[in-house]
């Protein structure tokens, strides 16, 4: 018998394969707290504008890994609501405090919904930090 966290690591190993192909450095799988759960927890380069100037920017980035076996239940991003972005928010903030990161440190809330067919997509800056 098949169990719902057994199928969840499986899509978040996927998941985390996806993101190391696209060049971010996956940090932690899984992190647990009592605030929550976040899947996966990512560093990746990414070039921002600046005034006249791009610049490349390290982000600290939580991810939310959906996966729906059938078009029935919708895309699964969308299964991401504002409870859970708050879930994340507050454990995210949790993360930085635990792990000594600054106040200042560039992050990004990204969402990664794999459908049934196993395409695989990718929401950048999905949500804003939603704790407060």
């Amino acid at each position: 018998m098949i169990n719902k966290r057994s199928v969840g690591s499986y899509f978040e190993s996927l998941a985390a394969s996806y993101l190391e192909d696209q060049g971010m450095e996956i940090i932690a799988r899984n992190y647990r707290s009592r605030m929550g759960e976040i899947d996966l927890i990512g560093k990746e380069k990414a070039e921002e504008e600046i005034g006249y100037q791009k610049v490349l920017t390290d982000y600290l980035v939580f991810i939310e890994v959906k996966y729906r076996s059938g078009g029935i239940s919708g895309d699964p991003t969308e299964a991401v609501d504002f409870h859970k972005r708050w879930q994340i928010s507050k454990t995210a903030l949790y993360f930085l405090q635990e792990k000594g990161y600054s106040e200042d440190t560039p992050v990004r809330f990204d969402v990664i919904g794999i459908d049934a067919d196993l395409r695989v997509r990718h929401i950048r800056n999905a949500f804003p930090y939603t704790g407060k």
